[in-house]
């Protein structure tokens, strides 16, 4: 951590902490922390003024971006460098939305190339009639496109698609459950081609078409991954093989031909939209500084919460049925993102790292966990993420009644509520954000997906951080390998448990 960085930070802590009420006494403080951002897919606006950032803390806040050299890195990031420094390697999801390097920008479009004329040939009936698809990945090469075709394809999908990422047989079983094999495409995704779950499930699925009459099983499957050749050798047709970048992690891999699910249940357009929303994001995130870049200002509040308020958790509301996904998918982005213990450069990070990333959906979580938000002792920054013009064509009062209690549970948590029993008292000045988009279509929602990805790069900057390893997910992986090859020894409980379960 170099001086610059020490000194902002410590600029950052003995700033004063007004109240949420204090700070609503500006006239001007809408406009200081809420924007509306012209998108392809509508207008959105990001309203962060029901945090406790002030002019004061954005100014620290952008004098800490200009000491982490934030600017520099996100220019480094977007020129195809080797941000990754653990792992040497390039971060370049932004080029397969046409936002990047000039020849990985071509190389992505000519990868959309070769995976729209799969689909189109699909849709075309090249493979036959192709009713369902079973995707099967883990981690981003599921949630990814689990939440888009959840969010984009209710009404009306080409290809009826089932997501699989668990192991557990239980999954793939309720999948094979609701196809037709005569009529089902598997997809495999793997960067690899060599996680354990993915390639299980994928055998499984593979002896399923056979078991079932499919006279080529292995021509009804699809592979999408960065390495090609471990597809071909695993027996897909290079015909039918999809590549993507190795400089695209997993869980930023949506836009690649991991998305091949998302094009296939909505058709070319609509995901050509869904890069395109994206891409807007990314120029507004590469042309905008300081306070007025969205997703750097979230970071702030972001970090204002876990650096200056001791906060651990930050919970994210989606008032919109078709975004019921999107908290699990943030889990991920985030804290596999920044859930690291050291910085860039190897050494102690000496200071909290992400929140752990939770939510749920509304007014569902309203009779759940709003009590604690609401008269709990813990001080939990929250997101609320809502649209305007309605997913369903029922009476026009399921909407208003969806918004109202969105926009009412910001204004309590503020505003709270004295009462002389203490247990109908609310404490408020309790902070949100809300995210209210004008529609959910494909352009918006790769506008709000690019958003958080942006925001999650902007708060590991600030950190000192690496977001794009995650050797984390690794250690346990290792010993389950190990127990399942045998001759080794855990601990006592280990033990006892391996031998209750009957593996050991």
């Amino acid at each position: 951590m170099t001086e610059a960085v020490t000194a902002a930070w410590a600029a950052l802590g003995a700033l004063d902490k007004p109240t949420l009420k204090a700070l609503f006494a500006d006239p001007a403080r809408l406009d200081l922390l809420s924007a509306r951002l012209d998108l392809p897919g509508g207008a959105v606006r990001f309203d962060w003024s029901k945090t406790h950032l002030d002019a004061a803390h954005l100014k620290g806040f952008e004098h800490l971006a200009e000491a982490s050299g934030f600017a520099d890195k996100r220019a480094a990031m977007f020129a195809g460098e080797a941000i990754n420094v653990t792992e040497q390697r390039a971060v370049e999801h932004t080029a397969l939305r046409g936002v990047g390097r000039e020849t990985s920008v071509e190389e992505a479009f000519a990868l959309h190339l070769r995976m729209k004329s799969l689909v189109e040939a699909i849709h075309d009936g090249a493979l036959g009639e192709v009713r369902h698809l079973i995707h099967i990945g883990i981690g981003g090469s599921a949630l990814g496109p689990a939440l888009a075709v959840d969010a984009l394809a209710r009404d009306e999908a080409k290809v009826d698609v089932h997501v699989v990422a668990n192991i557990d047989g239980c999954a793939l079983e309720a999948a094979m459950r609701a196809c037709d094999p005569a009529t089902t495409l598997i997809a495999v995704a793997s960067k690899t081609f060599t996680t354990t779950e993915t390639m299980t499930n994928a055998a499984s699925a593979l002896a399923w078409l056979q078991e079932n009459g499919v006279d080529d099983a292995y021509g009804r499957v699809v592979a999408l991954t960065a390495y090609p050749e471990k597809a071909v050798e695993w027996g897909v047709d290079e015909t039918r093989v999809l590549p993507f970048p190795e400089s695209v992690g997993g869980r930023y891999s949506l836009w690649s031909s991991i998305g091949f699910p998302v094009a296939l249940a909505l058709g070319w357009e609509d995901f050509a939209e869904f890069l395109d929303g994206a891409a807007a994001m990314d120029r507004h995130f590469l042309d905008t500084d300081g306070a007025a870049n969205l997703p750097l200002r979230a970071a702030f509040a972001d970090l204002y919460y876990t650096q200056l308020r001791g906060t651990q958790t930050r919970a994210v509301f989606a008032y919109d049925e078709r975004l019921r996904l999107f908290p699990d998918y943030l889990q991920q982005l985030e804290m596999e993102s920044n859930g690291k213990a050291v910085t860039v450069d190897g050494q102690p990070l000496g200071r909290p790292s992400a929140p752990i990333t939770w939510g749920g959906v509304g007014t569902d979580a309203q009779h759940a966990v709003f009590q604690l938000l609401h008269q709990g002792t813990h001080l939990v920054p929250v997101d609320f993420l809502a649209t305007i013009i309605p997913g369903d064509s029922l009476d026009p009062a399921h909407h208003r009644n969806l918004l109202a209690n969105c926009l009412a549970q910001g204004a309590a948590l503020m505003a709270g509520r004295s009462a002389g029993d203490g247990a109908r008292s609310y404490p408020g000045d309790r902070p949100s954000a809300t995210i209210l988009c004008e529609d959910l279509n494909p352009a918006t929602l790769g506008a709000l997906i690019a958003f958080h990805e942006h925001r999650t790069f902007a708060a590991g900057v600030l950190l000192g951080i690496n977001s794009f390893d995650q050797f984390g997910v690794e250690l346990g992986k290792e010993i389950a390998k190990s127990i399942l090859a045998g001759g080794v020894s855990f601990d006592p409980s280990t033990e006892a448990l391996l031998a209750e379960a009957g593996i050991k």
